[in-house]
């Protein structure tokens, strides 16, 4: 046994805690936290100078399974814990895992100023178009027309899209991809990690048990396929018409910009009053 050589999954995740884990059949949120930590295997980061935190659902268990300094906190709430965590020790590393609902609906007001601030964090958003764990009521990304323990006719509500939602906001680095294309989203939260300022990536997800059943979606690997076909990456979307592209997941990375970091801005500002209070003395 000592000879077989050690899957890099293994040496981040907490075998003796929580296993097996709580997401259901067909759930991709086991594939997205491999390309998580295949990610961070490659930057070689140490797993002690990592923080990941989190808010509720079902993508939000996330933490309990990975060997980091880890935080499970409040509905919605992931991002503000996560600001107090980077502003107090700005040398780790801090990742967010979140979901559209813990993201953009009880958590949108944090998410909007945590974009605007630019605060040196990656915030993965798993969209799975649901509240899944806490009962299968429709989200801001629920598509309008599906179905929810909520809006059992149909959703009438119009859709947030994250992406967007973020760069109006102000964060630095943007991207999308799907659980499906795993490897491309270890290279892009690879990209989202290396980045300095706030970084989004949302990685649209499946839900068979409750989304994929309530709107006939089909099981787990249905729900794979549909990613498969029915997204292209964004430079392909250079050759294409609007209805070429109607009801196309685009991937790709949308924003990559540099601009004052927040953590770094606040350090400069009390270095600046500390040199007065001296001159003073």
């Amino acid at each position: 046994m000592a000879n077989i050589p050690q899957k890099v999954v293994h040496k981040y995740l907490r075998h003796n805690k929580k296993f097996p884990h709580v997401w259901c059949p067909g759930c991709s949120n086991g594939t997205t936290l491999g390309s998580i930590i295949r990610a961070i295997a490659e930057l070689n980061y140490d797993r002690d100078g990592i923080t990941m935190v989190s808010g509720i659902g079902c993508s939000s268990r996330m933490p309990v399974y990975v060997d980091f300094n880890t935080l499970h906190t409040l509905h919605g709430r992931a991002l503000p814990f996560a600001t107090g965590i980077k502003m107090t020790k700005p040398e780790q590393k801090v990742i967010v895992i979140t979901g559209d609902g813990d993201a953009t609906a009880i958590g949108g007001n944090h998410f909007i100023h945590a974009c605007r601030r630019n605060i040196d964090m990656t915030a993965i958003v798993l969209n799975n178009n649901i509240y899944g764990m806490t009962g299968g009521q429709y989200s801001p990304t629920t598509p309008t027309g599906d179905r929810a323990t909520t809006s059992p006719y149909g959703n009438i509500d119009p859709v947030f899209d994250i992406c967007e939602l973020a760069m109006a906001a102000g964060a630095t680095f943007v991207a999308r991809t799907t659980a499906f294309h795993a490897i491309e989203t270890q290279s892009i939260i690879k990209d989202a990690l290396e980045h300095k300022g706030f970084s989004v990536v949302e990685v649209v997800s499946s839900c068979p048990v409750i989304y994929g059943r309530l709107n006939k979606k089909g099981d787990g690997p249905e729900m794979m396929k549909y990613m498969r076909d029915n997204s292209v990456p964004l430079k392909a979307t250079e050759k294409m018409t609007p209805e070429q592209l109607e009801g196309k997941i685009v991937r790709g990375i949308f924003k990559r910009v540099e601009k004052q970091e927040y953590c770094e801005a606040y350090a400069g500002l009390v270095a600046k009053f500390q040199n007065k209070e001296e001159a003073k003395k």
